[in-house]
């Protein structure tokens, strides 16, 4: 059982308004394991402490927007994937999420459980490829310099 806990897809979901939170934990927490952050900074505190796979954040917030949260995320936390969430349709939060803050995916509340959670395992699987993308580009680069040292003692002798 222990085990089934740890590949539970991680999700950060950073919202002001406490109702959303509640909401959001007590849908998913079955499938995914939920970390809630009531501000951009509580969530910065959270992906310090925790390997987070998934950002999803609310575009509407006291200091900062989700998409300069995410923005000001990607240098320390650039590897989890990112979903915009809000209940507001505004162009140029949609285009700056895109641009600015890397956004897989721009939601609007209220969000359709189901579709929310097919974006979740979409956007998990994107996550999971880059990953092992990375662990065969290290591969890769390893056996290059186990080649290259070979190549070269076999130069000298």
């Amino acid at each position: 059982m222990e085990s089934q806990s740890e590949e539970k897809i991680k999700i950060l979901y950073v919202d002001d308004e406490e109702n959303n939170l509640q909401a959001f934990k007590a849908t998913f927490r079955r499938d995914f394991k939920v970390f809630l952050a009531i501000s951009a900074q509580e969530g910065e505190r959270i992906l310090n402490d925790e390997e987070i796979d998934i950002i999803i954040t609310d575009q509407r917030m006291p200091e900062k927007t989700g998409v300069e949260f995410l923005e000001s995320i990607i240098p320390v936390h650039p590897k989890p994937i990112r979903l915009l969430l809000t209940g507001y349709t505004d162009i140029q939060a949609v285009i700056d999420a895109i641009n600015k803050g890397q956004v897989y995916h721009y939601l609007t509340k209220p969000w359709e459980e189901e579709y929310l959670r097919t974006v979740i395992k979409n956007a998990y699987e994107v996550y999971s490829l880059r990953r092992e993308n990375e662990r065969l580009t290290q591969a890769l680069l390893k056996a290059n310099e186990q080649l290259e040292f070979l190549l070269r003692q076999n130069l000298l002798s």
